[in-house]
């Protein structure tokens, strides 16, 4: 039996709350390292994020060491999140791996027995979703074979080019991102998620591959007094959740 199945955990719903309204992206941090014990746990903790096919398209980048972390601070603009943080984390989405992902997730599979769906999705149906093919032709063959299908019953559309390739690997690790943060804030400390950067400098200095995507750079850290900047607020509710 799957040890996953078994009966869920009782949740102090208040404690989460209190993690997700405590979070808040910090601006300046203490020179308190962040133990390797919670940084490890963190970053386990990010990867159970939910994910596209289970192909967990994500790469994290952890800069400790000052000379590369004040190389990176620059190459985040400066920021003072990044010039102040401990450690800085470059969150990296990947439209290269769902290959090799998927023949990982075969031979990594928790189970006895691999059920036949599973080994026709990542053997069969994997290999031709994703691909795009020689110049993108077997992905403008798939886009225009979903307009017509599309016509009459609902089809998949998509990821067809290099673009929504983009799109399909930074939602999920946008995801892995929030878990990393939240985790972080229940171990007591604190993170600022930053676009803020030069990501070729980042690419280049940190030797992230050329198709990797730069998804943020995130600070971590134990927050300082002045860390955050001003109090939080956010719109209506009624101007941005429908009930239908």
């Amino acid at each position: 039996m799957n040890a996953n199945a078994g009966a869920l955990p009782e949740i102090n719903v208040e404690e989460f709350q209190k993690v997700v309204r405590s979070r808040r992206s910090v601006r300046r941090f203490l020179s308190e390292p962040v133990p390797p014990e919670v940084l490890a746990d963190c970053l386990e903790l990010a990867t159970l994020a939910p994910n596209s096919s289970n192909l967990q398209p994500w790469e994290f980048y952890v800069v400790q060491t000052p000379e590369l972390k004040a190389r990176l601070a620059e190459a985040c603009l400066g920021q003072n999140a990044a010039r102040t943080a401990p450690v800085l984390i470059a969150i990296v989405a990947r439209t290269d791996t769902w290959r090799r992902h998927a023949r990982l997730a075969l031979e990594h599979w928790p189970e006895a027995t691999l059920p036949p769906i599973v080994d026709k999705y990542y053997r069969k149906i994997a290999p031709i979703h994703y691909n795009r093919g020689p110049f993108g032709v077997l992905g403008t063959a798939k886009k225009a074979a979903g307009l017509v299908l599309g016509l009459a019953r609902p089809v998949p559309r998509g990821p067809y080019s290099p673009a929504e390739m983009n799109v399909w690997a930074t939602k999920s690790t946008a995801l892995a991102a929030q878990n990393l943060m939240l985790a972080l804030r229940a171990h007591g400390y604190d993170s600022c998620p930053m676009e803020g950067f030069d990501e070729y400098r980042v690419k280049k200095l940190l030797g992230i591959p050329r198709r990797g995507l730069v998804t943020m750079v995130v600070a971590a850290g134990r927050r300082a007094e002045n860390g955050v900047y001003n109090q939080q607020y956010r719109f209506d509710q009624d101007q941005l959740v429908h009930y239908l």
